[in-house]
């Protein structure tokens, strides 16, 4: 059965928002999920599916999210092999010590991904932006907070960020590794 990585945009994130994952992972779980487990507090979730498209989870998830805690909620849902991929082709991680300072950006329509090339023009050296076939990859090397294309793709500025979720470098790659362990 197929391991999923379903990303929640701006859960948890101050006062708004905010779902207790014990409560997220007990809403997948009665949507028939399994093996469903979820990595930090900021809305990541891994869970197994014997079917269905990405794109099908995601509207399950968030509509389940909206009819429970009458939240709306942006899902991102990427297979384990989706997730891999993207770790496998982002050309910074060598250059971003800090993994922090390192954000993957994901789109449930990789059609999306194709119309961020308007943050270019936001990026200011030290950092680096590059489009990938699966994600997008901003280093911002003089730190998040003081990037005003991490502003863009974090939605604070401007609508760039708009379908879009993003993890830091970190968590990707424990969600990564989570998708590989036979969690319970």
């Amino acid at each position: 059965m197929p391991h999923f990585v379903a990303l929640l945009r701006g859960i948890n994130v101050g006062k708004a928002k905010r779902i207790p994952m014990a409560d997220l992972r007990a809403l997948l779980v009665k949507l028939g999920y399994t093996n469903v487990a979820t990595l930090l507090n900021s809305g990541n979730v891994v869970f197994r599916a014997a079917r269905g498209t990405q794109a099908k989870h995601a509207a399950n998830i968030a509509t389940a999210i909206a009819e429970t805690w009458q939240i709306e909620v942006p899902v991102i849902v990427k297979s384990a092999q989706e997730l891999s991929a993207t770790v496998s082709e982002n050309l910074l991680a060598e250059r971003a010590t800090n993994h922090s300072q390192l954000l993957v950006v994901f789109a449930q329509d990789k059609a999306v991904l194709s119309g961020l090339g308007a943050v270019e023009s936001l990026v200011v050296s030290p950092e680096t932006f590059l489009i990938g076939k699966n994600a997008a990859y901003l280093h911002c090397a003089g730190g998040i907070l003081d990037s005003p294309a991490a502003a863009a793709l974090l939605g604070k500025a401007g609508k760039a960020g708009k379908g879009v979720t993003t993890r830091n470098w970190a968590t990707v790659l424990k969600l990564q590794a989570l998708v590989g362990e036979p969690y319970a």
